[in-house]
């Protein structure tokens, strides 16, 4: 089939463009320099003459911190951005697959929020992204939208390589325990997305490794796999006062996404060792 990717130049494009290739998919792979998402005449104009069967959308506005303090400029990439990615997709008769967030939710979930669980956005960030899903229902019946949550991965800052390199140079690590989720490595996330492509049922999925845990639980793992031994401190939320607020708990169930595309997701511990184990032979 031929795919345009958007925010060809990210983490999760890193992952999911060579696995797109690797299934004889053609590709169109646009980074922001070569289409404006948040312009939809630029958008089309550089998606259009290829004929796409699918537009995935992978371009946003993803630092949550700097969402707050520029919130229309987060809704215009995350909301419109999205929007116009639909609509670009419907004129060209392609399908549609966007990423969106766990920050979706409000976080007083007490087990993993399903597909049809009200939403209720804390932050910006959430806010936008769920105005992007809702502009992509509005605009194309023909779409994929898949929530994750908690990326790391190859080419992008990202919370493991933000600890390993704070262990690897003796700082000290505070790291909150008050927030639950499942850390999502993009190369299993790129699989199931391939999945998804494959499957053409449209509709709204979660997606993300398995398991859960705080992201103190996640910093103990990494450095100790790493082979560090140092200290890692436990702090909360409200001590480290970041201007967006987070959900306490945002795991995500998958189960739909794993019974369409018949792959189910790892456990979050065994993709982050794999993962450390690209990252450690590397260096």
């Amino acid at each position: 089939m031929r795919i345009a990717v958007t925010g060809a130049a990210g983490m999760l494009a890193k992952a999911l463009l060579p696995q797109l290739e690797s299934a004889k998919h053609e590709l169109l792979a646009l980074s922001r320099d070569q289409a404006d998402v948040t312009s939809f005449p630029a958008l089309r104009a550089a998606i259009e003459p290829f004929k796409p069967e699918w537009v995935i959308h992978l371009a946003a506005f993803t630092r949550v911190d700097e969402c707050e303090r520029e919130a229309e400029l987060a809704f215009r990439v995350n909301g419109l951005g999205a929007r116009n990615a639909a609509l670009v997709a419907a004129a060209c008769g392609a399908a549609v697959l966007t990423i969106s967030t766990d920050y979706v939710f409000d976080g007083r979930g007490k087990r993993p929020y399903r597909e049809y669980d009200h939403v209720g956005p804390l932050s910006v960030y959430g806010k936008s992204k769920w105005a992007g899903e809702e502009a992509v229902r509005d605009a194309s019946h023909r779409h994929v939208i898949v929530r994750t949550a908690w990326l790391y991965g190859a080419g992008g800052a990202n919370f493991v390589d933000s600890i390993l390199r704070k262990a690897r140079h003796g700082e000290s690590l505070a790291v909150v325990d008050d927030q639950r989720g499942s850390p999502t490595w993009t190369n299993d996330l790129a699989r199931a997305l391939v999945g998804l492509v494959s499957a053409s049922e449209f509709g709204t999925y979660h997606c993300t490794n398995g398991g859960e845990c705080t992201w103190h639980e996640l910093a103990e793992h990494v450095i100790r796999r790493a082979g560090h031994d140092g200290p890692v401190e436990r702090t909360t939320t409200a001590a480290l006062a970041r201007p967006a607020p987070r959900p306490a708990y945002s795991v995500l169930d998958g189960s739909w996404c794993e019974h369409v595309t018949g792959h189910r997701m790892p456990h979050w511990k065994d993709a982050v060792d794999r993962y450390l184990g690209t990252v450690l032979a590397g260096n």
